[in-house]
């Protein structure tokens, strides 16, 4: 399947060093499926730091997310599971991955689920209340994370 990474950059080597700590599933490189996203990634990008929209696209063969050589976490929908993972990363004091997944597969949590997570964390909603507004929230995408040497080396430059 091809993968595709917005950026304002030609990736030609993934370097963990330039990824942010913080995100969703923790520091590594993430990818999606979907085109146009990784546009508009690659838009924002070029508008807040320079230079022009690129879509890195990668080819990666998702029989690796049954490989049991490989850790492998699969959120198939929003859960609470999925929503504790993302605070924790989201909201980890430290620069190091508090995980040892080498690809994390999930719904992405954009700026309206950002925001449904702030109300979590300020306490002003509880936890079923957020799984439910996450499930009927349009135009849910996923996201893939490689959060390790041995993971991008399963993914290959097109």
């Amino acid at each position: 399947m091809k993968l595709y990474h917005g950026s304002n950059t030609d990736i030609q080597q993934i370097d963990f060093a330039k990824s942010k700590p913080n995100k969703d599933f923790g520091r590594g490189f993430y990818l999606t499926a979907d085109k146009r996203q990784a546009q508009q990634l690659a838009e924002q990008r070029a508008l807040f730091f320079g230079g022009e929209p690129i879509i890195n696209m990668y080819l990666f063969d998702e029989k690796a997310l049954k490989d049991e050589s490989l850790n492998v976490k699969v959120f198939n929908d929003y859960s609470v599971e999925w929503a504790e993972f993302v605070v924790a990363n989201r909201f980890n004091p430290t620069k190091q991955t508090i995980h040892d997944f080498d690809i994390v597969y999930g719904p992405i949590a954009n700026d309206k689920v950002g925001v449904q997570i702030e109300l979590f964390m300020d306490k002003l909603i509880d936890m079923p209340t957020l799984i439910q507004r996450l499930k009927y929230m349009q135009g849910v995408t996923f996201q893939y994370f490689f959060g390790t040497e041995k993971a991008i080396t399963l993914l290959q430059k097109i």
